[in-house]
């Protein structure tokens, strides 16, 4: 069974904060927009595991603070159901900052990350640690 469910838990909207887990110098980031997110009117978008998103920084170095970046999502706390029927969440909710084509800024990843967003993005699965 490989490859990404069809219906994926939305466990993040606009506005929710995420930890950063690379080494680019931003600590927390808030979700500004989820591009490619196609809902109906006034929905507010909604991004799961493995989904790239707009967001700005809001903790980090002063070189990376208010700044617009594309982060993939790698961990949310809400769970959602792989397609082996397993439920999965974690203990936070956490991003890794790339570039628009999903090109990791950032050259370590601390802790775990969940196995949709490695399956789906490449370059994070290759600078991950642990894929869970």
């Amino acid at each position: 069974m490989q490859g990404i469910g069809g219906k994926q838990t939305r466990g993040l909207q606009n506005g929710s904060q995420l930890n950063v887990i690379d080494n680019t110098g931003a600590k927390v980031i808030e979700i500004i927009t989820v591009p490619r997110y196609h809902g109906v009117a006034r929905r507010v978008p909604g991004a799961g595991v493995g989904e790239i998103v707009m967001a700005s920084v809001k903790k980090g170095t002063p070189q990376m603070r208010r700044q617009i970046v594309y982060a993939v999502i790698v961990r949310q706390k809400r769970p959602f159901r792989r397609a082996d029927g397993t439920m999965v969440s974690f203990e936070d909710n956490a991003a890794v900052i790339t570039t628009e084509t999903g090109e990791t800024k950032g050259t370590d990843i601390k802790g775990p990350v969940a196995r949709e967003a490695a399956e789906r993005w490449p370059r994070v699965a290759a600078t991950a640690n642990t894929i869970v």
